[in-house]
């Protein structure tokens, strides 16, 4: 599917929330060569505030992050706009990525990422976790 399809002017707009900014830098870059456009955060609190001021059609959130992390991200993005597609990342902590990323599931993230990921597969689990165009609620 190509990202611009569910509107002939406007491409899909993803916020990317990852405090790691070289990581941040190397999925921006990915995502815009695709054909999305990009809003950034640093963190929790940033996603909120980014979130807030500009109308995205994907979160793709760390879940590890210090302030505030992308569990409570995802809890609140879901709370207040249930069909918004959410896709977590995480390369564990103190637990496995695979704990992290299954409470994420639970909460309402639509897709799951294990760091380290590819390009590919960052650019899949997105289209996959993207509504159609005829489908997306707006």
């Amino acid at each position: 599917m190509n990202p611009t399809d569910h509107n002939e002017t406007a491409p899909r707009t993803i916020l990317v929330v990852e405090d790691q900014s070289e990581l941040r830098g190397l999925v921006t870059a990915t995502l815009e060569q695709a054909g999305y456009r990009v809003v950034t955060a640093m963190s929790g609190r940033d996603a909120s505030k980014a979130f807030a001021e500009a109308r995205v059609d994907l979160v793709l959130t760390d879940l590890l992050m210090p302030d505030r992390d992308g569990i409570e991200v995802i809890r609140d993005l879901h709370s207040s706009r249930p069909d918004l597609p959410i896709v977590a990342m995480s390369g564990g902590g103190r637990m496995p990525a695979a704990f992290y990323l299954k409470l994420a599931r639970a909460l309402g993230a639509k897709a799951i990422l294990e760091k380290p990921f590819s390009n590919q597969q960052l650019l899949l689990t997105i289209a996959l976790a993207l509504p159609e165009a005829g489908n997306s609620g707006k």
